[in-house]
């Protein structure tokens, strides 16, 4: 952590990477497989001078706000650096944005100038233009595309901020000296999973601290693999991240991923669950076609390897404690795992080279970590990469705090939670109903480790507020404590373990309340369920919408012709109704009002923009609109479907 770069804001820690780090590549853009194109840290920041220079020029004033709509690619960076040396905020948003948010968010953002990626972006913008009150100019990013009349191109900008410059302008260096540590840097509206999106408010101290809190420790011979939607906090403080330690960046994306990990050979990158559900549905799926001699080896392989960690995690305190632990049942079992550990360790040795070594290569054979968020880690799957040797460091937050609140550490690696809080910030467990705070409250034993409530925050991280909306503001932050929405508790290692989300909490005729989500990852845990939404808010039981998973009836032998087909199949209800009996049941674990009752299939999958945001989580409140008369006959008289 010491090379890092300390700033008190953004345009600050531009201007200092380029001098410290100079001709070091910063950001690369994928050509074509092992070909890459990098621009380095003096290039990028002198360009966004430029960009800066021909945005005031334009008319963008310190602190407006600058629409920024498009997904990763090297000139998204570049607008950033231009909105930010010139000291306003931009106001980023992906391609897959619908057209009622963009008229949203244009209009309550009060957005002047706005950068658009795409050529098809810009269409839909341009047949819209007549609802944005204030408009008025746009730049097209994309240097391979033609601009029509009366709109910008970003090499444009560039160029005419350059000849300024030359002849001595420096409005831009002015701007950048009048920055402060609490103006906007970004304005980020929730794709959100209920209602309309809000405009979270981050500031540079926002920014700032994130980037020195992270606890991965980079310098300049690193690669990180960009792949996350880069106008997600979540994504974009990883960037800034890089930018600090003097380390490269790789523009890839879903379809070149595989073979961007091979090449590039990442040493970090931020991800998100669905990457290594895919990874991990990948991996077993190639050992299940091997050879009968290979599927030993690598279940023998798994199993020495989980022993060994387990025995480790136990060894070093790093296994999961959720109730108080008693030091002499620990010092009886300490010699167990001593001697397991010992007697393991030389044929772990021997197949974690031969057998898992092959098997991280797939994520590219020299990550030090990375930090997984945006949704948590079904158990299994967060078991199985950090037991064959794959560092899954899984965070937790939110676009409210700017976004990581907890992270785990590969000293502190306790499986099952997010690690302890970042660095200046302090965690409360608060009960739902009655406020209390739970921990952490000397009344209770062990200050309220174990208990179960709200997750409270308060630190450098949080947000200033929503834009032009005091009310939603006052309601989440009360006394500098920002209301999450989550449910966790803190465990006896110290470190947060989220267990769901109140808002989705599903309430019963009978009075029962229960997570959706745990119930929801299991399912999609099986090669035939790709999306699942369970419900029953109100009903006396619980039941479910299921979007088939095509690719996984294919293999078996169903191969239709579209998804509407799959959902009318018989035998697809039949197969799926099995695997919701066989997953979701008592001698699981589940409590009886936690057994699915009824379910229906859908005819088409869930998309990203409509019913999922970019992160792949949920739009609960959409997809209960959109399905409303099949969650309607779901609880119809009819007998149950599913027992």
């Amino acid at each position: 952590m010491e090379n890092r770069i300390v700033a008190q804001n953004l345009a600050e820690l531009y201007r200092e990477a380029a001098n410290r780090y100079g001709s070091l590549p910063a950001f690369a853009t994928r050509k074509k497989e092992l070909e890459w194109e990098p621009v380095s840290f003096e290039e990028l920041y002198n360009r966004g001078l430029n960009l800066a220079t021909g945005l005031i020029e334009m008319g963008v004033e310190a602190r407006d706000h600058v629409g920024l709509f498009g997904d990763n690619r090297f000139e998204w960076i570049l607008a950033d650096y231009g909105v930010q040396l010139c000291g306003a905020a931009d106001v980023p948003r992906g391609r897959d944005i619908t057209d009622a948010e963009l008229v949203y968010i244009i209009n309550h953002a009060e957005i002047s100038i706005a950068f658009v990626e795409t050529k098809v972006l810009l269409d839909r913008i341009l047949e819209l233009r007549s609802e944005f009150a204030g408009l008025k100019e746009i730049i097209l990013m994309d240097p391979k595309a033609d601009a029509p009349e009366g709109v910008h191109t970003l090499g444009n900008v560039v160029d005419h901020g350059e000849a300024l410059r030359k002849y001595g302008n420096t409005r831009a260096e002015e701007r950048i000296a009048d920055i402060q540590s609490d103006d906007l840097f970004t304005l980020i509206y929730t794709s959100g999973t209920t209602g309309k999106p809000k405009g979270v408010m981050l500031t540079h101290s926002n920014m700032m601290s994130q980037v020195k809190g992270i606890p991965v420790d980079l310098n300049c011979t690193d690669r990180v693999l960009s792949i996350l939607p880069v106008w997600h906090i979540f994504e974009r403080v990883f960037e800034m991240f890089t930018i600090t330690c003097g380390v490269c960046t790789y523009y890839s994306n879903i379809r070149h991923l595989a073979d961007d990990l091979k090449n590039v050979e990442p040493t970090f990158m931020g991800s998100a669950p669905r990457l290594w559900e895919s990874l991990y549905q990948k991996i077993l799926k190639k050992v299940s076609d091997s050879h009968p001699m290979r599927q030993l080896l690598f279940h023998t392989a798994y199993f020495l390897s989980r022993q060994y960690k387990s025995s480790q995690f136990f060894l070093s305190g790093r296994d999961l404690k959720l109730e108080p632990f008693s030091k002499i049942k620990r010092a009886l079992l300490a010699p167990f795992h001593a001697v397991r550990w010992l007697a393991v360790l030389p044929f772990y040795g021997f197949f974690n080279v031969a057998v898992l070594e092959p098997v991280r290569m797939s994520a590219g054979g020299s990550l030090k970590a990375t930090v997984s968020g945006g949704g948590a880690l079904p158990s299994e799957i967060d078991k199985f990469f950090n037991f064959i040797g794959i560092p899954v460091l899984e965070g937790y937050g939110m676009t409210e705090t700017a976004p990581v609140i907890a992270v785990r550490r590969e000293e502190n690696l306790v499986i099952g939670t997010v690690g302890p809080p970042m660095e200046d910030t302090e965690v409360r467990i608060a009960d739902m109903e009655s406020g209390e705070v739970l921990y952490p409250n000397n009344k209770y034993p062990d200050e309220g480790r174990g208990l179960k409530g709200e997750i409270l925050v308060k630190g450098p991280q949080v947000m200033k507020g929503y834009y032009r909306n005091p009310e939603q503001t006052i309601k989440t932050i009360q006394d500098g404590w920002l209301k999450t929405g989550d449910l966790g508790m803190i465990t006896y290692n110290d470190c947060l373990k989220i267990l769901g989300r109140s808002k989705a909490t599903i309430v019963l005729t009978s009075g029962e309340n229960l997570e959706p989500e745990p119930i929801e990852m299991r399912l999609t845990q099986s090669p035939y369920i790709e999306h699942c939404m369970v419900v029953g808010q109100d009903k006396k039981q619980i039941g479910a919408l299921i979007v088939p998973d095509i690719e996984g009836f294919r293999k078996k032998g169903i191969d239709p012709d579209s998804m509407h087909d799959l959902a009318g199949d018989p035998e697809v209800r039949k197969i799926i109704q099995e695997e919701i009996k066989k997953m979701i049941s008592v001698a699981n674990g589940y409590k009886r009002f936690e057994l699915i009752q009824d379910f229906r299939l859908l005819p088409q999958n869930f998309s990203t923009g409509e019913e999922l945001t970019s992160l792949f989580k949920m739009k609960r409140h959409v997809i209960q609109d959109k399905y409303a008369d099949l969650i309607e006959d779901i609880y119809n008289p009819e007998p149950a479907q599913v027992a």
